[in-house]
Order: structure tokens, then sequence, then C-alpha cells
């Protein structure tokens, strides 16, 4: 079986962000930081290289696969900030067609800078993200 390359490490979030290049992405980062901790009640932690996340949960698959992830989290990439999310299919795109200029894969959403989106819907997007994942993994 597999080994999870992304693991919550030691690593400091504030100097992962003060590394970032990009001063308005750099910016950013620090106001989902604020926001995150705001939503989630958990302090940043760096999740692998590249991740801040926030809490975490256990997931069982299937397959036998299991392993730890956040409960919300987000990465600025190069091309633009990266948020993780996981919503069941019936809210996904009521939601994002009211968030703003961005663009989206299953489970992440990929905005250019934080000025372009609602913040408002973004927020609802993370605290109903994460009370799907706490209700479809539960803790023991």
């Amino acid at each position: 079986m597999a080994t999870n390359k992304t693991t919550e490490t030691s690593n400091s979030v504030t100097d992962f962000i003060n590394a970032v290049e990009n001063e308005a992405k750099r910016n950013d980062a620090f106001e989902l930081v604020k926001i995150m901790q705001n939503i989630t009640g958990f302090e940043p932690k760096m999740w692998g290289p590249s991740i801040v996340g926030f809490g975490s949960y256990h997931y069982k698959y299937d397959s036998g696969h299991e392993g730890d992830a956040p409960l919300a989290g987000f990465s600025p990439r190069k091309a633009a900030m990266t948020v993780y999310f996981y919503l069941p299919e019936e809210n996904r795109e009521e939601l994002l067609s009211q968030l703003g200029k961005h663009t989206s894969s299953k489970a992440c959403i990929y905005i250019k800078k934080l000025a372009d989106i609602d913040i408002e819907i973004l927020k609802k997007i993370i605290l109903r993200s994460m009370e799907y994942t706490q209700n479809l993994y539960p803790s023991k």
C-alpha cells in the first residue's frame, strides 16, 4: 500500500508564505489564513511542502487506502491560489456559480486574486466542505 506524500509537518506556515515571491499572492495567502482559521477554529499547519491546512480528518476508502488530510486548506501556487474543497454535487455548482472569477476541478478552486471573488461565498464553500467532510468521515 502506498504511503501518503502529503502529511502534516512542523514547518513554519509564516516562513512558507513569506517565501512566496509575488507580493499580492503573499498578501492573499495571509488573508486566507485569517479566513480559514476563523471558520475552522484550527491553527494553520503545513501539509507537505506547499499546502497550508486547518484541522484534519482520517479517511478510509473502500479500496482499503486510508490516511489523514486537512479539513480545509490552500496552496499559493505560481499560476493561482489553490483552495481545496469537498462538496456533494448538488451544492457544488450553485455555490461555484456565485463565487466570481475562478476555475475549478473536482476538488480545487483556482483563484488568481481574492479581489476577483466574493469572499462570503468562499467562506460558505469552506464551511460546507468542512461539514460535509466531517459527516462523511466522522471522528471515532
